[in-house]
This record gives C-alpha cells, structure tokens and sequence, in this order.
C-alpha cells in the first residue's frame, strides 16, 4: 500500500469506526455501501482530502470540473 492510500485508510480507521469495531478497512474495502462512511462524514472525509476545495464557489467549480473531465 502506498504512502497515500495508507493516509486515506489509517483516516478512515481513525474517523469512523468506533473502538471495538473489528472490521478490517483495506484498499477495496466498500466506504458507503459497507456502512462505514455516510452522507455526513463524507464531508469531512472531503475536507481531509482536499481542504481548500470547499473554501469558495470557485473552487468547489474547479473540483467538479476535474472530476467530470477525468471520467
């Protein structure tokens, strides 16, 4: 696993699962569908991984704009 994907998951563990929680997060692991994240803790995933995009209308633009040229 790579330095960012480590970030990302050790994240995850920290944010959203509680303590005792045995599920194993790993690279493929389903965030949304498995129950781990949900509507509200995307946001503060979103704003771990890209705290500046949210900051104005012009940046939340920018950030749609990359990730519906990528696809």
């Amino acid at each position: 696993m790579d330095d960012l994907k480590k970030t990302i998951r050790d994240y995850v563990v920290k944010e959203y699962l509680e303590d005792g929680d045995d599920r194993e997060v790993r690279e493929d692991t389903p965030l949304i569908t498995g129950g781990i994240v949900d509507s509200f803790s995307m946001v503060s995933l979103k704003r771990f991984l890209e705290p500046q995009a949210f900051d104005t209308v012009n940046s939340i633009a920018e950030l749609v704009r990359k990730f519906t040229t990528a696809v």
